[in-house]
């Protein structure tokens, strides 16, 4: 018993490993969760059946993101993983709860909720990390999910759980009746079968709406490939960068480019002022390249700081200068043209621990405490609400999106309702080396296209850069590490998809009925004919 309950917790973790991008054993994921399954009936005592839970996710956990630990502070990586783990028992210790008092079948439904429920909190707080959503593990599948546009990458979710929970009652039919393989597949096989080929039949038919040929533009994408560690962040070689930046533009652009897309913190890595950015030598140098290109625009990150004025209201992150002027730092993305008009996005959806203390504002002491990843030391703010990029001229607005946000389906999704048509990506991952994070980071990508059905621009500092069509496929992928430069055809699309218009219907459901079923466990405690009799689970 010992041994296959411990060999059912290293299955798992080893199992939806595998399947996860970009191991490319994707159908593993059908069958990732049954040992759970299994183990949530055949382990009896609670602490027990917590360490064997955390344990397999704790494998799944660091054999698919130990890379978070590649930085100057290995540890953060060790307490990412196991904390994450720690959060993901959490919807399996509910439903094992749910087995005790609720008939099998709802139990099954609570799972589902419960696990729903659990991604869309891990996407909303300050603590979030949404990079294992299971509905991210078809990402380089994108044939199989075209119907994201209506679902967004939950229905993955639901996709995932549905398919092993109907595998593992086959199999544990089979194994109560004592069934041949001839009965089992005569029998009982076509209900996985159902759940797992008709959304992909379902896939075949769903297709983007073809482009606009009319309203096709031409980008050029910039790869610097400047190290992280060692260049980016020196203050000496900051001209240097931009002259690489203005070479490499200037070689693939032409009268008829439209952006010119720069990675992530590509300018001012030690920070500017917003107020003074149109007086910074980078910005006119910037100007004098585009009087050569007069139709285009620089989209490049950036960090800036913002000084809050009297009237404006100071947010309780905000750090004080000696005189009391209040101040913040942001992770930036630009808009550069020829006009004195620089247009502003801040990233919003910060990295905890790396560029975010997660709840500062009730432990302002902890203020200085995010890695210190070059440029600015501690965290950086935060403005709500999307902000667009805009083109009046060429009837264009751009969502931006930096490094992390582009792993967050519904903050994408509302950013790009605010009326978008275009997507962009800029990026640094060369924080993380020559490991899976840079090519799980891009795949990712690939969702974000077909949930907007938007083309989707990707500059990474050290790669991988790339173009992503509506339909999820990739574009010109350049080598990682390596400087590079190239030039693409885009179209920006003013369709909105249904995901896009209402959002993740599927995660708010599951939370309604997560309180449901959390308010009848809490009544059942005290009307005992609430209770459902306790079965072997």
């Amino acid at each position: 018993m010992k041994l296959s309950v411990f060999l059912c917790s290293i299955f798992s973790g080893l199992l939806l490993w595998l399947a996860w991008p970009t191991m490319s054993l994707t159908p593993l994921v059908f069958i990732g969760f049954t040992p759970l399954l299994y183990l949530t009936e055949k382990v009896q005592h609670r602490g027990k059946y917590f360490g064997w839970i955390f344990f397999s996710f704790l494998i799944w956990n660091v054999a698919t993101t130990w890379w978070v630990g590649n930085t100057t502070v290995p540890a953060s990586g060790v307490f990412a993983n196991s904390f994450n783990a720690l959060l993901m028992s959490i919807p399996w210790l509910a439903y094992k709860n749910s087995r005790r008092r609720l008939p099998e079948t709802v139990s099954y439904f609570a799972l589902i909720v419960y696990w729903l429920t659990f991604e869309l909190i891990h996407q909303t707080w300050e603590l979030s990390w949404p990079w294992l959503v299971l509905g991210n593990a078809f990402a380089m599948r994108p044939g199989w999910i075209q119907w994201y546009q209506f679902t967004g990458a939950s229905g993955g979710t639901l996709w995932v759980l549905l398919a092993n929970i109907t595998l593992y009652q086959v199999w544990k039919r089979a194994r109560i009746y004592d069934l041949s393989w001839g009965q089992l597949l005569r029998q009982e096989i076509w209900k996985p079968a159902a759940v797992i080929l008709l959304p992909l039949l379902c896939s075949t038919f769903i297709h983007p709406t073809p482009d606009d040929p009319a309203r096709k533009i031409s980008v050029v994408v910039v790869q610097p490939n400047i190290d992280p560690y060692d260049e980016k962040f020196t203050p000496s070689s900051v001209m240097q960068q931009l002259e690489k930046f203005i070479r490499l533009s200037e070689s693939k652009a032409d009268s008829t480019t439209r952006y010119i897309v720069w990675p992530e913190t590509a300018l001012f890595p030690q920070g500017a002022w917003e107020h003074q950015l149109n007086y910074q030598p980078e910005v006119q140098a910037i100007r004098r390249m585009l009087l050569r290109y007069p139709k285009a625009k620089v989209i490049t990150g950036a960090v800036t700081m913002k000084q809050y004025s009297g009237t404006e209201e100071v947010p309780a992150t905000a750090r004080r200068m000696e005189d009391g002027t209040a101040w913040e730092p942001f992770n930036t993305a630009l808009q550069i043209d020829t006009s004195q008009n620089i247009q502003v996005y801040h990233k919003y959806e910060l990295v905890p621990g790396v560029e975010l203390i997660p709840y500062v504002r009730y432990l302002s002491f902890m203020q200085t405490l995010a890695l210190d990843f070059g440029g600015i030391t501690g965290g950086y703010g935060r403005t709500p609400g999307a902000t667009l990029l805009t083109n009046p001229a060429d009837s264009i607005n751009i969502f931006p999106t930096i490094c992390y946000e582009s792993v967050f389906s519904d903050y994408v999704a509302d950013g790009t309702k605010s009326g978008a048509d275009l997507l962009m990506v800029i990026t640094n991952d060369g924080w993380w080396g020559r490991t899976e994070g840079h090519r799980q980071h891009l795949q990712y990508a690939r969702i974000r296209a077909i949930e907007t059905r938007k083309w989707v621009v990707r500059s990474a500092n050290t790669g991988i850069s790339a173009v992503i069509d509506p339909a999820g496929n990739l574009y010109q992928p350049q080598p990682y590490w390596e400087e590079a430069v190239f030039k693409a055809a885009v179209t920006p699309r003013r369709e909105q998809t249904f995901y896009v218009r209402n959002g993740d219907l599927l995660s708010k459901g599951a939370v309604i009925f997560c309180i449901l079923l959390l308010v009848h466990a809490f009544i059942s405690r005290f009307i005992p004919g609430l209770r459902h009799a306790e079965n072997n689970g």
